[in-house]
């Protein structure tokens, strides 16, 4: 496949040409959460970027196929579990729903596969019993260990010895072990906690031992891009990767991306040091597009700075987005959301103008370059002001325009849409109030399906027409419906010379976060 795509591998420290054990398709995994707690902003980091990676290949022409797990036991669940008086499966399934449909609030649409651990048991049992075999683990009191000292390269991906890593990890003690850095692949149960059968006796799988069996049996022996984050380089990747190889007798990854983590302020985001924001609480605050942008406004691997400050930072800056993309309906008389991205790759040399077509290439560029989200950002919003210039500089907005003129506006914005769907935004309005709904969890299939409930908005819409005397909508009514409601109220209102009543409406819509612009042609909102 043409094209000039470098990717960082972690375990080689460098940038290399992107390559696939079979053309033209790309197998990933990136490891999913431990679904104990509801999900908070740092568990949406990794989806989100490996979403737009996965968005990028696929405009590049590969068939990619995306498995996050699920980890569905593990000692985070069984304490939490008891402390809540409810069991195991229904806690993970309750956070697992949870997960779900954060992600779904962000975009996050192309994960193919979500495995559950407790799913593939046998799998797991299968590769444990061949390491046995082979020498590199061991049965022990009803555990089983990996022996970290038969892998020659144990400790390649942390560029590490095994003594070194030991001394800087928390690593479970056991009299049952050979050695203090070997780590449990399966553990003997205890009572009243979940357990299989195993040639071992009762128990169940450990953390890194999961991943391997996922992964493997739905992507093949050899992946073509592990991901996650940097704080599971060592020692879960570590650890994923050793007994993987050792098992298979093959490289388990042909490239390792670590993405970089949230801060705040000087400190990681991590819920051990209590400083964790649940994506929930957040998306009370901002649009799930200005946190996607957020997340995706750094280079992947570096760390990204969080805060409130941050946030509407990054909503003013989408604005000038929102402000274009209202100017391309005045002057093509047309929606820039319905505006389809061309089938195939623009012909920047035929197509579009000098300026457009240079910032179109700097954002392929930087996303060629290790995915380079930050870069390919900042090129956006450079092609956004050339537009703006021309839509000036032509006085496209006056009547009698060139029809020359308005197809090279087009094709402009045309080019926005092209790599905004790269980036996984800018797909629907933000006048469109995306609504969670209340989830429930198809227990077969995994499959979420979304039931609307109310919209908040249009509670506080209908009382502010009933406070302000007008005459309520229908309950099936849309968002939009009851605003231009509330635009004709405060339209009456001003011809009436209440003004009063008009400055109220607009306090009150400013208040709720939206924002209304008059112009010659009417009065046209927009949600922040």
């Amino acid at each position: 496949m043409d094209h000039n795509l470098r990717v960082y591998n972690t375990l080689t420290k460098q940038k290399e040409p992107f390559k696939t054990v079979v053309p033209g398709k790309v197998g990933m995994y990136v490891c999913g959460p431990t679904v104990y707690k509801p999900s908070h902003i740092g568990h949406m980091v990794g989806p989100v970027i490996f979403d737009t990676v996965k968005r990028y290949l696929t405009y590049l022409g590969y068939q990619v196929t995306w498995v996050v797990n699920i980890t569905d036991v593990d000692d985070k669940l069984i304490i939490r579990a008891n402390e809540l008086k409810t069991t195991v499966k229904a806690l993970a399934e309750e956070m697992t729903l949870d997960y779900v449909g954060c992600l779904k609030r962000l975009n996050v649409t192309g994960i193919d596969h979500m495995p559950r651990a407790t799913d593939h048991i046998d799998g797991m049992i299968e590769i444990m019993r061949g390491l046995i075999e082979k020498g590199h683990a061991y049965a022990a009191g009803g555990d089983v260990y990996f022996d970290v000292l038969k892998d020659d390269d144990y400790g390649k991906l942390c560029n590490r010895d095994p003594e070194q890593l030991e001394a800087g990890a928390r690593i479970e003690v056991s009299e049952k072990k050979r050695n203090p850095g070997d780590f449990a692949m399966w553990k003997a149960s205890k009572p009243g906690e979940p357990a299989w059968d195993s040639p071992w006796g009762k128990g169940r799988p450990g953390w890194h031992i999961e991943c391997s069996a996922m992964s493997m049996k739905l992507l093949g022996k050899t992946l073509d891009i592990h991901g996650g984050g940097l704080d599971l380089q060592f020692p879960h990747h570590e650890n994923e990767m050793a007994q993987s190889e050792s098992f298979t007798g093959m490289p388990f990854a042909n490239a390792w991306m670590h993405n970089g983590l949230l801060k705040m302020g000087a400190a990681k985001m991590a819920g051990s040091v209590g400083n964790v924001v649940n994506i929930a609480d957040l998306l009370q605050r901002h649009q799930p597009e200005t946190v996607r942008f957020l997340l995706l406004s750094t280079h992947y691997r570096s760390p990204i700075e969080y805060s409130e400050d941050r946030l509407n930072e990054v909503r003013r800056s989408l604005g000038g987005f929102y402000r274009f993309f209202e100017r391309y309906g005045r002057i093509t008389k047309s929606d820039f959301y319905t505006l389809e991205s061309p089938k195939e790759h623009m012909t920047p040399t035929v197509e579009l103008p000098v300026e457009f077509a240079t910032s179109r290439g700097k954002f392929l560029e930087h996303m060629d370059d290790d995915f380079n989200t930050g870069g390919a950002v900042g090129t956006l919003f450079e092609l956004l002001k050339s537009l703006n210039r021309y839509a000036d500089s032509q006085s496209l907005e006056e009547s009698n325009v060139a029809p020359a003129d308005l197809k090279t506006f087009q094709l402009g914005a045309m080019c926005i849409k092209e790599l905004s769907q790269i980036l996984g935004v800018f797909l629907h309005s933000p006048n469109v109030v995306v609504t969670p709904g209340t989830l429930h969890l198809n227990l077969k299939t995994h499959e979420p399906t979304i039931i609307n409930e109310p919209e908040p908005l249009i509670r506080e819409l209908k009382k502010l027409i009933e406070d302000s005397g007008g005459t309520v909508l229908p309950e099936n009514s849309s968002v939009d419906d009851w605003m231009q409601r509330l635009i004709s109220l405060r339209a009456e209102a001003r011809k009436a010379k209440n003004f009063a009543l008009g400055d109220q409406i607009r306090k009150r819509l400013t208040e709720l976060g939206v924002t209304l612009e008059d112009r010659a042609g009417g009065t046209s909102w927009r949600k922040d």
